[in-house]
């Protein structure tokens, strides 16, 4: 077993997260801070992410120092990860992760070990893995599907064993796009109705909560799937809508995670089709809503809350199972 020490960062659209992992079985610091939105405003610019990244790190490497010299496992770190890239493809980039990329690099070159880039959703696979499954990761040694709804990502991946010999960052899993939004993410359509209604940015849990306490009826939603790809843009304009006629947040919140869920199920029945009874997991910040987790539970597993949002856990995790030979791929 690895009991070595990984440290982890990434630098997403909107959240800045260090992590320390002991081995592959036990997260010791999963450091989260929100970039901040201004009131009524529906995202930031990559630039304004870049700023914030660089200004929060400081205070979170202080955390990440403060547990190094609690536990005494400055000299037992093998390894450093980073997010680099927001998906494992060919020109996925985005300048969000440059702060991070930098970070992880100058604290690799002092520790003297090796720096492991992954991109954004590999760790949020592989939190998802560790959460729903435990920290043994055998389910990375056998074909499952995965759900990456966020903010800035919806998709259905089929994730398989191995290391692809072309990939343009370090893998410990191989992931493959199947389908899923053909417009506006989930997460985008969570904000932009929330901001509407008056709720701050990022609005999930206002919408989650808003929707949880809804009891009255709604309008039937009309979903569009095919196959393992569907639309989400007309939700945003049909949610205003009841909104400005209902004035009901609880209502509209609820029509907007139905509506989400049915998306979702409806996909997830195809999956289940067309590859049978293989292991489902529900990954990224939407996915921490309760609401969806009600509907959708049985069907899948689904990470935990803190590990359903933006986390560097499964950058350290990943490099964890990179550097201590621990493959999807049997050797």
């Amino acid at each position: 077993m690895n009991k070595k020490y990984y440290i982890g960062i990434d630098t997403s659209n909107y959240t800045t997260s260090v992590s320390l992992c002991k081995g592959f079985d036990e997260i010791l610091l999963n450091s989260k801070k929100m970039l901040e939105v201004e009131k009524g405003e529906r995202g930031l610019r990559q630039s304004d992410a870049v700023f914030q990244h660089e200004k929060n790190l400081p205070e979170s490497i202080g955390e990440l120092e403060k547990i190094l010299d609690e536990t005494g496992c400055r000299k037992d770190i093998a390894a450093v990860g980073c997010s680099s890239v927001p998906r494992d493809t060919e020109g996925s980039y985005m300048p969000c992760f440059l702060p991070g990329i930098a970070a992880a690099t100058s604290i690799s070159a002092a520790l003297g070990v090796p720096l492991y880039r992954f991109s954004h959703q590999t760790g949020h696979v592989v939190s998802a893995v560790f959460s729903s499954y435990g920290s043994d990761f055998e389910l990375l040694k056998s074909r499952f599907a995965a759900f990456h709804v966020s903010g800035g990502t919806t998709e259905v991946l089929m994730c398989t064993p191995g290391r692809d010999a072309n990939s343009v960052t370090s893998t410990v899993v191989n992931i493959e796009k199947l389908g899923g939004t053909k417009d506006i993410s989930c997460g985008k359509a969570v904000d932009r109705i929330g901001v509407r209604m008056g709720f701050d940015f990022p609005s999930g849990r206002y919408m989650d909560s808003a929707a949880c306490g809804y009891g009255g009826e709604i309008p039937v939603p009309h979903i569009s799937v095919d196959g393992f790809s569907f639309n989400m843009s007309g939700l945003e304009n049909k949610a205003v809508q009841l909104y400005e006629e209902s004035m009901d947040t609880g209502k509209v919140a609820c029509y907007v995670l139905s509506f989400i869920s049915e998306t979702l199920e409806k996909i997830t029945v195809n999956l289940l089709n067309e590859y049978g009874e293989i292991p489902v997991i529900y990954s990224g910040g939407v996915m921490s809503s309760v609401f969806l987790r009600n509907r959708l539970s049985k069907y899948g597993r689904f990470a935990s809350p803190e590990l359903s949002s933006d986390n560097a856990a499964g950058i350290a995790l990943s490099a964890a199972i990179k550097d201590g030979g621990y493959y999807a791929a049997e050797q």
